[in-house]
């Protein structure tokens, strides 16, 4: 991928040294290191984001089928399955 933008930031000294001497331990160019980076931080908030719409729909869903009156309440829902956990472990 062709490189086009710049990208300048301030930063402590001692970060930024501190940074060039990993980079330069590890071989490798400070740019390539703030690229990878970057994209993983790009790609983490996304999938948080992703996740936090999904969540969000599911909740949206469950209210939506709750007022339409097709949900069970949450009661009945652990009395269910406290039943069926005292099936399982012969506790009837």
């Amino acid at each position: 991928m062709p490189k086009e933008a710049v990208f300048t930031m301030k930063l402590e000294p001692d970060l930024r040294e501190a940074f060039m001497s990993e980079a330069q331990a590890s071989h490798r160019p400070a740019s390539q290191i703030l690229r990878e980076l970057m994209r993983e931080f790009v790609q983490r908030q996304r999938q948080a984001r992703e996740y936090d719409d999904f969540l969000t729909q599911k909740v949206q869903t469950a209210r939506a089928s709750m007022q339409a009156g097709v949900g069970i309440a949450n009661d009945d829902v652990e009395a269910q399955f406290a039943a069926r956990r005292a099936q399982v472990t012969g506790r009837v």
